[in-house]
């Protein structure tokens, strides 16, 4: 399967607040989680509760264990939680979220094996269809990111 050619990211230049509801908090708790790894504090339970306030704690696992595939594979950047503008891997971890969830499986594949090996991308999508689940079953749904702000 082809990694490239893969458009531009959506939400590249885009400030956080100017983000739909479900990728505000999916950012949040990304930035959350590596917050806590760079402080050397485990990550899950800043991401559980972060994610609690929206009922959607069940994606607290998906998420950690989307993030760990992505960080074991090369340094992961991920802004801190006050950045003023998405930055490094999040506007694609945006991304392939909302195409894991939006059942565009084999667009969501390919940005996860552009990325990661290919056993790890079959394990980071397993990951990423779990986290669109936990956000789905919590109410939350991302935009369709081919519409998404471009900043």
């Amino acid at each position: 399967m082809a990694t490239h050619g893969l458009p531009a990211w959506p939400y590249t230049r885009t400030e956080p607040d100017a983000l739909p509801e479900a990728e505000r908090l999916l950012l949040d708790a990304a930035r959350a989680w590596a917050a806590a790894c760079r402080r050397g504090d485990p990550p899950r339970p800043a991401l559980r509760r972060l994610l609690a306030t929206e009922g959607a704690q069940a994606a607290a696992a998906p998420l950690d264990d989307l993030l760990r595939a992505l960080a074991a594979a090369h340094p992961l950047t991920l802004g801190c939680p006050l950045c003023p503008r998405l930055v490094g891997e999040e506007p694609p971890l945006l991304l392939a979220a909302a195409l894991a969830q939006r059942g565009r499986k084999r667009e969501a594949l390919a940005f996860l094996l552009h990325r990661l090996p290919n056993p790890q991308g079959y394990a980071a999508m397993a990951a990423a269809l779990a986290l669109g689940c936990a956000f789905r079953a919590a109410g939350m749904r991302f935009a369709d990111p081919w519409e998404a702000p471009r900043g």
